[in-house]
């Protein structure tokens, strides 16, 4: 047992100091923190403070305070501004940045309010689709006033109609139960992802490595192949924990910092505030499971090799079923109980993440989501023993990589043994 704690430690202490994973860390911290403080980088560079100022010509003489009106309803952030020069004068302080665009209104034939608006580019829709609606909103008062709507019958004719929606399965989830999940699961998701293409191509490189340097004829004459192979797989886990650890921490106290500013867009839909404790359970284990299935499976592919170069090419298909689980979750977060979800729910290399997907958006029986874990065990357990067999008889093998048919070569080598 010492020899497999031995290969374990320096597997991850020799990963940990190497210059590749000190500069991945310290590049997806510093993502983490710009993510976190995006707002405030946002404003950083924003001379006018986050304000868009907007200028007006109003010939009309009537719509430029309706209009404004309109628009500090809609978004604060949006000031209209009168502007008294000609539009070349106009043009040339949208040049200067001291406007964002300008607005040209007027009334038609119909006494109805038409607009032009001017800009440097139109990419921001988002401006101009404040100021479109706003305008709008103008056009309906004045329209009803001329057929002699009272503004009670206006408020009664655009009110939204009253749509609930109400589950009718016994503890169902309710909408905002629903949001902290979907929320929850896209991170586990991107997590999963992530972490299976970058850890298990490292597991794979690993192997590769010690091959081409003759290292493997030496270990496996003293170290049993299953233990050589789950402790690769446990030391690669233990960085990837460590590295995920330092993520989550630097993560957690920037948002917890600039949880006020990040209330808008994603995660003031997606709360995370009161995600239920057997959901973050559900999370940890999945994700575990998800490891090592595809670690286990990467540890016997890259013994197939004996080139660095053709490690890519043979874990190329493990990284496939990822991305087609991963696609497939996507489709699973707008549609999670369809009856292609459950299914593939139970296929083991798309289970930690569909079947989560299902755990956290959906409330079903607690005996599907053990099941989806035993499968995942069960075959763990298998890909652990044939993998030890081809494992085994790979790390011998030396010479051109045939893809998929070194397996069978490999199984050969183990019972000649």
């Amino acid at each position: 047992m010492n020899s497999f704690w031995i290969i374990l430690f320096h597997t991850y202490i020799n990963k940990l100091k190497t210059k590749s994973f000190i500069i991945t860390t310290l590049m997806t911290v510093v993502i983490v923190l710009a993510l976190t403080n995006i707002n405030n980088i946002i404003a950083a560079f924003d001379k006018n403070g986050g304000i868009e100022k907007v200028a007006v010509f109003d010939e009309s003489g009537q719509l430029f305070e309706p209009l404004k009106n309109q628009v500090n309803t809609i978004n604060e952030d949006i000031e209209l501004t009168l502007f008294d020069g000609d539009v070349k004068e106009a043009e040339k302080a949208v040049e200067n940045g001291d406007y964002q665009g300008f607005i040209q209104l007027e009334l038609n034939k119909e006494n109805l309010p038409v607009a032009t608006y001017n800009a440097m580019s139109i990419a921001d829709s988002a401006l101009y689709t404040d100021l479109l609606t706003s305008l709008q909103q103008v056009k309906t008062q004045l329209a009803a006033s001329q057929i002699n709507l009272a503004p009670n019958q206006l408020q009664k004719l655009y009110e939204p109609v009253s749509f609930e929606k109400i589950a009718l399965e016994q503890n169902a989830k309710t909408e905002e139960e629903l949001n902290q999940a979907r929320g929850l699961v896209y991170i586990l998701l991107f997590i999963i992802y992530f972490a299976v293409i970058m850890y298990a191509n490292m597991i794979a490189m690993e192997v590769a490595t010690e091959k081409s340097s003759r290292v493997m004829e030496i270990l496996i004459s003293s170290v049993s192949p299953i233990k050589q192979m789950f402790a690769k797989i446990l030391g690669i886990g233990l960085l990837s924990l460590t590295q995920l650890g330092v993520f989550l921490v630097v993560g957690f106290y920037s948002f917890k910092a600039n949880s006020e500013s990040l209330q808008e867009g994603f995660m003031g839909i997606y709360g995370f505030g009161d995600v239920p404790l057997g959901t973050v359970l559900y999370a940890v284990i999945f994700f575990l499971l998800g490891y090592f299935l595809y670690a286990t499976l990467a540890a016997f592919l890259g013994s197939l090799v004996s080139r660095i170069e053709d490690v890519q090419q043979m874990i190329t298909p493990m990284t496939l079923l990822v991305v087609a689980g991963f696609m497939i979750a996507m489709f699973g977060l707008g549609k999670p109980d369809s009856p292609f979800i459950t299914i593939t729910s139970y296929i083991p290399f798309f289970t930690p993440m569909i079947m989560f997907l299902r755990v956290g958006m959906l409330t079903i029986p607690v005996w599907e989501a053990f099941l989806g874990i035993a499968i995942l065990v069960a075959t763990i357990a298998i890909l652990a023993i044939f993998g030890a067999r081809v494992y085994r008889g790979g790390v011998l093998m030396y010479g051109q990589s045939n893809s998929f048919k070194d397996i069978k070569k490999a199984l050969q080598l183990t019972k000649h043994e």
